[in-house]
């Protein structure tokens, strides 16, 4: 395990501009695009913990007063690792080990109390 628990964490958004300008503007940051494989989000500027999060237009993802936010757990180095173990705890796992480009791996569970969570590795 790395030194942060929270590796990423994603706000659900359907119109990325209008909630893009809302943070900014809530928070007075700029947010860049961040192209991925999987599509393009706003990324909150990262601490100097490395930690940072962002405006997730897709993957599904759908705001809600109930369970909008998602947070990627840090995996350690390899994903696959903890991947494994989700079953044996208890969980299920809702999407597999995937990569994400250049950002390494992502993997989403549900966990023994029905929350979605992602979990990410450099690996």
């Amino acid at each position: 395990m790395n030194e942060h628990a929270i590796s990423w964490f994603a706000i659900p958004v359907t119109d990325l501009e209008r909630a893009r300008t809302f943070y900014s503007t809530l928070l007075g940051i700029t947010m860049p695009d961040l192209v991925t494989p999987a599509g393009t989000c706003a990324v909150f500027p990262q601490m100097e913990t490395g930690i940072s999060g962002s405006l997730n237009p897709f993957m599904g993802f759908k705001p809600s007063a109930d369970s909008g936010v998602t947070i990627w757990l840090d995996a350690g180095d390899d994903l696959q690792v903890p991947l494994d173990r989700v079953a044996g705890a208890g969980g299920k796992v809702l999407q597999p080990k995937e990569q994400i480009g250049e950002f390494g791996y992502i993997a989403m569970i549900l966990d023994t109390e029905g929350n979605r969570i992602g979990l990410h590795s450099p690996n």
